[in-house]
């Protein structure tokens, strides 16, 4: 299976998973950049699991769900000050490597804190629970008070998916007019950037990175439109049941319509060169236009240094300084 590099921004900073590791490059409060880098766990990856259609997809995001998560808090926390990395290493396998030529910041390795655990697991249950319950659940709850005048064919569940599709842009809508989350847009439109430009074959290089596009077709915005147009065909199957029991359906299904929407994503994302496809997916890259923003150098640098240090890793990059080592990863908390 074809392997694709991705990511996810984060506070005032980027985060980039490869084939082993998944790695975070964090801007401080004093401009230098941090880089914390951790192992993938294998049990996941190698899995023969990993391999079969539509599972592989309900896989690859819980797990993205967690990792997301968990570095999320290290960036906050880092960004903000609470956490400082600026203890000296200790040895030459923890001296970094893999900097930018464009970036003349220092980059540090130091384990942060960061969510593991019961409490972990406990944040994602309450986050999914309101994310099922606000665009899953309610949408349903709303059509049925117009049920005389909607039916329970075609009508009902496409009013549905459209309540549904009008929170999300909504939703997508307002929280990028908050200024610190426009920020991390920035550094969305930065991964985009530098993974555009590392699949197009250009050099991993602000000048280079500057010019890719800042829109990607594997982005999570638009399989999150994948998610809504896709459960309008599966909640149809569900049929009339009573209230109680479609509610549950679109409970119990929303790992069913990810994994469909997440195999859709990339078989267009490997046919793009088709302009049927290119039409197909002009909504989800137009939605993109919500939460991205055109990033300033300094958010490209950390897009930049994130990708190199997991291609060092995959040893798809070679290091410029042989004399240089790569630092030992760190173990994910739940590991």
């Amino acid at each position: 299976m074809k392997f694709y590099y991705g990511g996810q921004a984060v506070i005032e900073g980027v985060m980039m998973r490869g084939r082993s590791s998944a790695a975070v490059a964090i801007r401080k409060p004093d401009g230098d950049i941090h880089i914390y880098e951790e192992a993938l766990d294998p049990r996941l990856y190698q899995s023969k699991l990993w391999r079969l259609p539509f599972l592989r997809g309900m896989l690859l995001l819980w797990e993205m769900l967690v990792l997301g998560t968990r570095l999320m808090t290290v960036s906050a926390n880092i960004a903000s000050g609470a956490v400082d990395p600026d203890a000296p290493a200790s040895s030459p396998e923890m001296a970094p490597a893999g900097e930018p030529a464009e970036a003349s910041n220092k980059l540090e390795e130091e384990r942060p804190a960061q969510l593991g655990g019961a409490t972990l697991v406990f944040t994602l249950l309450i986050s999914l629970g309101l994310g099922v319950a606000i665009f899953f659940v309610g949408p349903l709850l709303l059509t049925s008070l117009f049920h005389q005048q909607l039916g329970e064919g075609w009508l009902n569940v496409i009013v549905e998916g459209v309540i549904r599709l009008a929170l999300l842009v909504g939703y997508l809508y307002l929280i990028g007019r908050i200024p610190d989350i426009q920020r991390v847009f920035g550094y969305h439109g930065a991964e985009h950037k530098a993974i555009n430009a590392m699949e197009s074959g250009d050099p991993l290089g602000v000048e280079h990175v500057r010019r890719a596009s800042r829109v990607h077709t594997r982005c999570g915005t638009g399989f999150l439109l994948l998610v809504m147009v896709v459960s309008i065909f599966v909640f149809a199957l569900v049929g009339s049941p009573t209230l109680p029991l479609k509610i549950l359906s679109r409970i119990v299904l929303v790992p069913i319509v990810a994994g469909i929407a997440y195999e859709l994503m990339r078989l267009g994302a490997a046919n793009y060169r088709y302009r049927v496809v290119r039409w197909l997916l002009a909504p989800g890259l137009a939605l993109q236009g919500l939460t991205t923003r055109e990033p300033d150098d300094s958010m490209m640098e950390c897009a930049i240094a994130a990708l190199k240090r997991v291609m060092l890793r995959d040893r798809v990059l070679e290091l410029e300084n042989e004399q240089e080592h790569l630092p030992q990863l760190a173990v994910s908390p739940g590991d």
